[in-house]
C-alpha cells in the first residue's frame, strides 16, 4: 500500500471519530442514568433552546450544526414526546417558532449532569490552561469552516 506523503494531519478524522464515540458515550450515560426522555441528538436541540430561548428551525439548525432536513423530523418527534411546541412565528409567517415545554425545562438538570460527566471524560488529565487552549483551537477551526 502506497503512503500518501502530502498530508499526515488527522484533525478532521480525529474530530469525526471523537464525535461518533462521544455520541455513543453520551447515550450510554443517559441509559445508565435511566434518562429516556431524550437521546443525544435531541439533547443538542434542547441545549440550543435552553441557551437561546424560542427560535426558528433555521436558527436551531445553524446553532446546533444539524441539517435542516434531519432537524424537521427530530422536531416532530420531540413535539410528539411533549418536549417542544411548534407555533406560527408572529414576525415571519413563513417560519415556525420552536419553544420548550415545562417537561423539557425540568430535564435541564439531568442533561447538565450528563454533560458534566462527559466533560470529565473529555478533559481527563488536562490542565485548565490546556482546556482553554484546546477550546480556542476548536473555535478557530469552527470559524474557518463557517467562513
Amino acid at each position: 500500500m502506497k503512503e500518501n506523503k502530502k498530508s499526515k494531519r488527522q484533525g478532521g478524522f480525529l474530530i469525526s471519530k471523537i464525535k461518533r464515540i462521544g455520541g455513543r458515550a453520551f447515550d450510554k450515560i443517559l441509559q445508565e442514568k435511566n434518562i429516556d426522555a431524550f437521546n443525544g441528538a435531541q439533547g443538542k436541540i434542547l441545549y440550543v433552546l435552553w441557551q437561546g430561548g424560542d427560535m426558528t428551525a433555521t436558527e436551531i439548525s445553524r446553532k446546533s450544526g444539524l441539517a435542516k432536513t434531519t432537524l424537521t423530523a427530530m422536531l416532530a418527534r420531540m413535539r410528539d414526546q411533549g418536549l417542544i411546541t411548534i407555533a406560527e412565528n408572529v414576525s415571519d409567517k413563513r417560519s415556525a417558532c420552536v419553544s420548550l415545554t415545562e417537561k423539557a425545562a425540568e430535564l435541564r438538570e439531568s442533561y447538565d449532569e450528563v454533560t458534566e460527566e462527559m466533560e470529565n471524560i473529555y478533559y481527563k488529565g488536562f490542565s485548565e490552561a490546556e482546556k482553554e487552549q484546546f477550546e480556542s483551537y476548536l473555535l478557530r477551526i469552527l470559524k474557518n469552516l463557517e467562513e
